[in-house]
Order: structure tokens, then C-alpha cells, then sequence
């Protein structure tokens, strides 16, 4: 290829000086113009790049779950009085470590540290000038709920201080063990945040129900009468929410599942099949040919029973319908003691699930892996589970060989006591599609902690009353408002890309 040559022409200048004499006026008060409008142009852009920065504001959350402990980074503005959530890639991000702080009660310290590198991560995220105005909060939940009062007290303590030093804005209570109903509200309301039901008829919100690794929650709005103690009274502008939330405490997936093994061992295990074979007891939860003794219980909460003692001395044998029916007397366990119109589960008050639900955490991986739709049957989640629940465990670990084996084999249990949880007590029909399993709506994720910041960010706001919905919770003493700007949603808005909008769990596509 021949270089590239430039074209000049010698007999005729190239350029021409505006001071020169053949300039005009003319060009003279272009070029002037010119550079004047660059000048304005650039201070413009200055000062406006600088009022960004200065409207953009971070704040944290540090959730203490029972498997792992996760900070959010959370980029928001104040914009026109309203608060601006920034859901992007960049505006919303997360880090997880392992175990859980419910793990150190032995070794305090070492939640510090496990506080620390996630602090540093919060830091990578939060410009410097940023950090002295935003909020970190820790907010540790039900495997925290299972310790002592002291030992929370002796971990919180060591967190606390680490938090102290951390150059963001902290008080001492503002880490601490959150109850379970909060946890399930706070899931409630950023459901209903994502899907523009806050301020509208309560008959159009959806409920929520939760199951984490050590607990699971259940959410919804209610017009049957309640017990004070499972009841809240939310306002949300011209419209009152009869609320009701529970936390089901070692019934979550992990901590069902070490309870269920205990049972097995400890009573010889009635259910309905022989169950000794070569001197152990069956296990109908694990496929047959996997082997307990490599598991690490690496991710498991603090210990609630001697797990080393009883796998060993278990015998995995796979069957889906009766590992569904242990599943079903682990979550009744209790129901004589029930002392109210309606129990459920165990001796929990608990009124009829009303409405649409949103089924998330470990509902949503569970039907993730078993390739379901959002909006799948329960019938459809028993199918697939008895099928991978009766299948040899060679023949799985062949299949699924990307996947950790512990995480692995745990999904022919979590298969049966979803549906033990949903169809065999809740009630909830197998070809019923009320249910949507979803992490996330649209671009937003169904995090309690989100809904946490939503509350706590917006209850700080200064604002004059006249224009704004005041949302009250009943006997918490914060009062959040929003403005009501959005006329056909009558509430709360985010406001996100209204382009992009993929199917969600309950809307339509």
C-alpha cells in the first residue's frame, strides 16, 4: 500500500493570521465568539460536574446473614426532593464473605476482621470526600438470632469498633441484631418499592416470603383480624396496610436441614420406609452414593446440633416423596401447642396467604437451578425434584460437574421441603401461579437490606410536610416520606430506565 502524502500547494498560503491585513471584521468577531462561547461553555460544565459530585451521596449496609456476611454500596442523589436510586452496575454493589458472624463466637476478633475487608471494599467504592457523610450500618440477622444474648453482645462489640475507625458515618446502635418480622418488612416494602404498589390499594400489593439459611419469612397484607404481636400497621399515603410478619427462626434451608438429619439419627427416623439398612439410619434427603464424610459444613450458621456426630451415621438413600414428608413433620412439630384459630406452621399464628406472593433467596436458586420459570407450578418444582432426588449420585456429579458437590446434593432436600413449606403447609395448590421466584424485579433486587436503606435514607430527608405522602410505621417511630409526583402510581416510584423491562416474576412481559 502507498504511504498516505499530504497535498500542499506552495503558491497559495496555507493558513491566514485573523491579525493579518486581509482579515475582515467579519472573522474577527467569529473567532471572538468562539472562543467566548468555549470559555462559558467549559465554567458551565465545571460547575455543573461539581454540583453532580456534590449531589451524589453513598450509604452502606452491612447484612449479617447466617451463611456469609454481605456489604452493600448504595449511590443515590436528592434530586428535586426526591430520592434518586442509582441500580446501575456501577450505583449498587456488593461483596460477600464466609462464614457467617454467628460463627465466631469462639473467636470474636475474627468477625473484625471479616468486617474490615469488607469496609475496605466499601472504601474502593466511596469516593474519600463521600465518606464522612455516608451512613454504614450493620444489621445482622437469624443466625445471629440464635446465639446468646452475650455472645452477640461480645461479637457486635468487636464489629462496633472497626466501624468506629472506619472513616464513614456510624453509632454504636446502629449495628445490632435486627427481630425477623423488621428483616420481612423491610423485604415488603422494597417488593412493592420495585413494583409501584406503595401508596395504592393493599389489596394490589404482593406478599413476600423469605427462605434464608437460617430462617424464613413470611409478609403480606391482611384483613383478617391478628394478634397484636404478628401485626403491623403501616400508612402509606392515603391508604392504611394491615401487615402481617413473622419470622419462622431454624426454619430456614440450612438449619431445616440439620434438624432434619439430627431427627433421623436421634429417633431412629420414622418415615414410612424401612429405616435401618447395614445398621444406620436412611437418609431420603441425600441421592444415593454421596458420601457425608467430605463434608466441610464450611458454610453452615453457628452449630445448633453436633453435625459431626450424626452424618457419619447416616446412609443416603434419595427418595423424594418421603424426604417431603420428614420435611412436612419438621415444619408441624409443635402444632398441638397451637393456641390460636389457625397455626400452620408449628404453633405459629399465621391468617390464609392472601394476593400475589414473591418467593425469594433460596426459593429463587432452587427453582434457578431446576431451569423453571419465573412463575412456575409447585407441581412443576415437585416433578423436576423427585427426578434429581431418586437420581445416583454418580450420575449427578457427571451432569451437574461445574457445581460444588456439598451445594450440590443439598437441592434433592431443598426441592422437597419448598414444596412441604408452600403446598403441604401454606396451602398454596400445586397449580397455583400466584408464586413468582425472582431475586430481582426489573433491575432492582429484592434485598431486605435495600428496602433498610430505602426507609432509613428517605426518613432523613428535610422536607416540607405539605407536598409529601408520610409513611408512618406503627411503634417504630420513623416517619419516611416521598413525594407525590407520580400521579398514576399514587406512591413511591423508583426512578430507574423505563426503556429496558424484562419479564419480572408476576408482571406480564
Amino acid at each position: 500500500m502507498d504511504p498516505i502524502k499530504l497535498q500542499l500547494r506552495s503558491n497559495r498560503p496555507v493558513f491566514r493570521s485573523p491579525y493579518s491585513k486581509q482579515s475582515n471584521p467579519t472573522s474577527r468577531i467569529l473567532l471572538y465568539s468562539s472562543i467566548s462561547i468555549a470559555v462559558i461553555l467549559f465554567c458551565y460544565f465545571l460547575f455543573f460536574s461539581s454540583k453532580i459530585r456534590q449531589n451524589t451521596k453513598y450509604g452502606v449496609v452491612i447484612d449479617g446473614g447466617s451463611t456469609g456476611t454481605r456489604i452493600h454500596v448504595f449511590k443515590y442523589e436528592v434530586r428535586n426532593g426526591n430520592l434518586v436510586l442509582d441500580f446501575t452496575e456501577k450505583g449498587l454493589v456488593s461483596m460477600k464473605v464466609n462464614p457467617g458472624l454467628s460463627s465466631y463466637t469462639e473467636e470474636p476478633e475474627r468477625a473484625g476482621a471479616a468486617v474490615a475487608e469488607l469496609v475496605e471494599f466499601a472504601k474502593k467504592n466511596v469516593p474519600r470526600e463521600g465518606r464522612g457523610e455516608a451512613e454504614i450500618r450493620l444489621m445482622a440477622t437469624a443466625g445471629m438470632r440464635l446465639l446468646k444474648k452475650e455472645d452477640q453482645e461480645r461479637i457486635l462489640d468487636v464489629c462496633r469498633r472497626v466501624l468506629r475507625g472506619s472513616g464513614f458515618r456510624f453509632r454504636d446502635d446502629w449495628a445490632t441484631v435486627i427481630s425477623g418480622s423488621d428483616e420481612g418488612f423491610y423485604a415488603w416494602v422494597v417488593a412493592n418499592y420495585a413494583l409501584g404498589t406503595l401508596g395504592g390499594d393493599p389489596a394490589k400489593t404482593t406478599g413476600i416470603i423469605e427462605l434464608g439459611g437460617a430462617s424464613a419469612q413470611v409478609t403480606f397484607v391482611s384483613n383478617e383480624p391478628m394478634p397484636p404481636e404478628y401485626s403491623q400497621k403501616v400508612k402509606f399515603g392515603n391508604f392504611t396496610y394491615n401487615l402481617y410478619s413473622h419470622s419462622l427462626l431454624q426454619f430456614g434451608q440450612n438449619v431445616a436441614l440439620e434438624l432434619l438429619r439430627a431427627s433421623l439419627v436421634s429417633r431412629g427416623q420414622e418415615t414410612g420406609i424401612e429405616s435401618l439398612q447395614r445398621g444406620k439410619p436412611m437418609d431420603p434427603c441425600t441421592p444415593r452414593g454421596y458420601s457425608h464424610d467430605k463434608e466441610s459444613w464450611k458454610d453452615s450458621p453457628n452449630s445448633v446440633v453436633e453435625k459431626n456426630r450424626y452424618l457419619s451415621a447416616l446412609l443416603p438413600n434419595g427418595n423424594y416423596s418421603e424426604c417431603r414428608s420428614a420435611s412436612l413433620k419438621l415444619l408441624q412439630k409443635g402444632k398441638d401447642r397451637c393456641s390460636y384459630q389457625s397455626c400452620y406452621i408449628g404453633s405459629t399464628f399465621m391468617p390464609k396467604l392472601q394476593g400475589k406472593f414473591l418467593a425469594t433467596e433460596n426459593f429463587f436458586y432452587t427453582s434457578k437451578f431446576f431451569g423453571l420459570a419465573p412463575r412456575a407450578f409447585l407441581s412443576d418444582l415437585l416433578a423436576a425434584g423427585q427426578q434429581f432426588c431418586e437420581e445416583d449420585w454418580s450420575k449427578l456429579k457427571k451432569k451437574y460437574h461445574s457445581l460444588d458437590e456439598e451445594d450440590l446434593h443439598r437441592y434433592c432436600f431443598s426441592s422437597a421441603y419448598i414444596v412441604a413449606l408452600l403446598h403441604d403447609s401454606l396451602g398454596i395448590a400445586l397449580d397455583d401461579d400466584r408464586v413468582g421466584y425472582a431475586n430481582q424485579v426489573q433491575n432492582i433486587p429484592l434485598d431486605w437490606a435495600l428496602g433498610a436503606f430505602i426507609l432509613q435514607s428517605a426518613a432523613e430527608l428535610d422536607l416540607q410536610p405539605s407536598n409529601w405522602i408520610a409513611f408512618v410505621v406503627s411503634g417504630v417511630g420513623w416517619m419516611v416520606t416521598t413525594q407525590a409526583q407520580y400521579g398514576m402510581l399514587d406512591g413511591l416510584r423508583p426512578l430507574v430506565d423505563q426503556e429496558a423491562r424484562p419479564c419480572s416474576a408476576l408482571g406480564p412481559c
